[in-house]
Parts: structure tokens; sequence; C-alpha cells
């Protein structure tokens, strides 16, 4: 009997210490995502949420503040929140934050749905979704494939369905509050920490099954985007691809102009290398592209041809509506803020560096023989058929057509063989 107790406690201790160890290491991973969705936010998702399953946390937070993105990244997103095995937590935040567009999409895939106080949500119409065909017909089959999709997502949650097709068909958005009282998100919460608190015993719904959310006293990790996200994360900024593609055009016109610089042509190379690695990511019109080239010819041409400003107004029309029309996503433009220095700047840069070019081309020969072409000088003396010219103090060997005597003023028309061409000057 005595040993039946022993034993009894000691499956009871076991068990006690099981469960202590067991909730010591209860831990929630928090993970940022700001900025229009692209395909290295995929990435950065995608990585983050098998690295949420390998350490079986108790969900994985995505702290979210998007103006929309590009809808194929938003729906591959959609899939991976869909399959994962780790509940996944959207929060909206910060204050004066939004879920826009393909923000919608990702919140209405989460488990979880939370916003910070002051954010919005809504305005989900899709564009384009980088298709190249914008006729009506096919933006009413992008349109019906959206709803369907964000259907299928509302249905899944258990989320506002009719809200979210409006947002699809109508862009109607919303505060947290309505979100909340229409049952578009779970929770407000105005901190991380007061989140944890709101969504700990909150069960959703997993592939593998239901699971409770301890999200108490838990350990909090953050994983933010490392140095490579970063820098691709930047160069697929539209703005920054569109700064990129004009320097890469800048420094490579300016190697062909001054062959040997060097530096620049090495510059313009990597600029443009990085531009088109963002171009693969970003919804590119082809459009854009010839107006841009179009627009640098225009310069090219203003030095060559009299047309009295006429080419360089058309080559910056031409760059404006190129630089304009570079993105087909509205979520994905070029701000005009740097759009209008931009072109002036690269008209001004192209026109200057080509007058100066052609000018020093055009310019009389100052140093060598060549450079005696046009200088006056005395004649020293005679030797035989040679006359010895002073100009500027040296002394030049030179022939004449027509006799010469000391002390004529001469005027130089020509270099022959190391001697020079001259003629008398006339008084």
């Amino acid at each position: 009997m005595k040993k039946r107790y022993i034993l009894l406690w000691e499956v009871l201790l076991f068990f006690l210490i099981f469960n202590m160890a067991f909730s010591a290491g209860k831990q929630v991973m928090v993970i940022n995502v700001n900025g229009p969705i692209t395909p290295v936010k995929l990435k950065y998702i995608s990585d983050n949420l098998l690295k949420a399953e390998k350490l079986f946390v108790e969900c994985l937070i995505i702290e979210l503040d998007t103006p929309g993105g590009l809808m194929q990244s938003t729906w591959d997103i959609d899939k991976k929140i869909l399959a994962s095995s780790v509940p996944v937590v959207v929060y909206i935040t910060p204050s004066g934050g939004r879920a826009a567009s393909a923000g919608v999409y990702i919140t209405y895939a989460a488990h979880i749905a939370v916003m910070a106080p002051s954010t919005n949500i809504g305005s989900a119409h899709p564009v384009t979704m980088g298709k190249q065909d914008t006729s009506a017909v096919m933006l009413e089959k992008i349109t019906n494939d959206a709803v369907a999709h964000i259907k299928g997502l509302a249905d899944a949650r258990g989320r506002n369905e009719e809200w979210a097709v409006q947002a699809v068909k109508k862009s109607v958005s919303i505060t947290s509050k309505e979100a909340l009282k229409i049952g578009v998100i779970n929770f407000i919460a105005k901190n991380r920490e007061e989140l944890l608190n709101e969504i700990d015993g909150s069960e959703v719904k997993l592939p593998d099954g239901t699971k409770k959310l301890k999200t108490r006293d838990v350990e909090v990790i953050f994983n933010p985007m490392n140095w490579q996200y970063k820098i691709l994360d930047r160069i697929s900024d539209p703005n920054i691809a569109y700064l990129l593609l004009l320097a890469g055009m800048a420094g490579i016109f300016f190697e062909l102009k001054s062959p040997g610089a060097i530096f620049p042509g090495a510059l313009g190379g990597v600029a443009l290398i990085l531009a088109f690695f963002s171009m693969q990511v970003l919804p590119i019109n082809a459009a854009g592209i010839l107006l841009i080239l179009l627009g640098v010819l225009f310069f090219i041409l203003e030095i060559h041809i009299t047309s009295f400003g006429l080419l360089t107004i058309g080559g910056v029309i031409s760059m404006l509506l190129g630089s304009l029309m570079l993105f087909k996503s509205p979520e994905m433009s070029v701000s005009l803020d740097i759009v209008i220095p931009a072109v002036f700047g690269m008209a001004l840069f192209i026109v200057v560096a080509l007058g100066l070019a052609i000018k020093a081309q055009k310019k009389k020969v100052t140093t060598g023989l060549e450079g005696l072409i046009g200088e006056s000088g005395t004649v020293a003396r005679k030797r035989g058929d040679v006359y010895q010219i002073n100009i500027h103090g040296e002394i030049w060997k030179s022939s004449c057509n027509s006799p010469l005597k000391s002390g004529d003023k001469v005027v130089v028309t020509g270099v022959s063989n190391m001697m020079l061409i001259v003629e008398k000057k006339s008084k």
C-alpha cells in the first residue's frame, strides 16, 4: 500500500513538472509588415510561418500597415495562412495605420483579426491585378474573382461576408470601431500587451483541429526583417526602382559620351541591374518604359536639331507621362514629388552634358602644331627655301608661296610634315 502511494505521488510530481516546463516555454512570434505587399513581403511572411511552426509557438502576430500591393503576392500569403498549423493574428497598427486593398484579404485570411484604435480597413477593389487586358469585360472578371476569393476567406473565418463584398466592389472603408461592430475583426487593442490579453482563451480552427490560445504572460519573440530582406524590400519600392532606372540611364549615357570615366558607367550598370530586379517583381507597363526612352531621345535630338526648344518640351512631356504610367497598379505608382524633379533634372543633365561635349568637339585646338593655326608671327630670317618665324617667342620652320623678307608679318594657315605653312599678313 505504501509503495502504491509513493508511485502515485511520483506520477503526480512528474505531470506537475512537465506542465510547468511546458507552460514556461510558451512563446508568440511577432513580425512587422509595413508598406506595399510585394514578393519580398510574401517571402518574409512565408519564412516566418515556417519558423513559427518549427518553434511550436502559440501564434504568429503580423503587425500590418499597408496601402495595398500586388494581388498575386497577397493571394499567395492568404494560401500560406490558411494552410498554417500555427494560428495567425493580424494586428492592424499603429494608430493612423490601415489595411487597404491587399491588406483586407490578408486580414480576412487570419485566424484572429485585431485593430488598434484610429485605424481603418477597406478599399479592396482590384484595379488591374497586373494583367495586360484592362477592358470592361476583363475588369469585371477580375472583380468577380476577387469577390469569390474574399467570400471564401469570410466563410472560413466566420467574418462579415456582406461588407467584404462591398469593400471589393465599391471600395468602402471603415474604422476600427465600425469593423468590430459589424464583425469584420475580433478585437480592438491599444497595444501588443492588451492584444495578448484579449486573444487569450480564443479558439481557432487549424487544418489538424481546434486550438485554444494561451497568450497571457508568454515570451514574445520579435523577428524583424534582416538586412537582406530590407535591401530587397527597399529596391522593390516603386520610387526607388524609378530612381535606379534614371540613375542607370544617366550613368551609361555619361560613360558613352566620356569613354574612360569608368566610375559613372560602373555605377550606372549596377543601378540598372538593381532596377531590372525591381521590375521583375513589380507590375511594369511597357508603354511607360518606351515613353521614358522616347523622352531621352528627344533630349539628344534637341542638341543636333534646331527646334527652338520644342524637342525639349516634347521630351519632358514624354518622360512625365512615361513615369506616371510606369507601374500598372495605383498602389505601386511613383510619387509626383519624385517624378517632377527627376524628369527635369534628367532633361537638364542630358542637354547640358551633350551641349558641353559638342562644344568641346567644335572648339579650336589650342595645343600642339594645330594650335598654332591662325596665330601671327614675324619672319626672323631665311635659310634656303625655309623661313624661320618667331611666334610667341619661339622659332618655327615654315614655308610660304610668296617671297618674304625679315621683319614681315605672317599668319599661320596650316601644318605639313612638322613645318608651318604661312602667308604674308596683309596690312
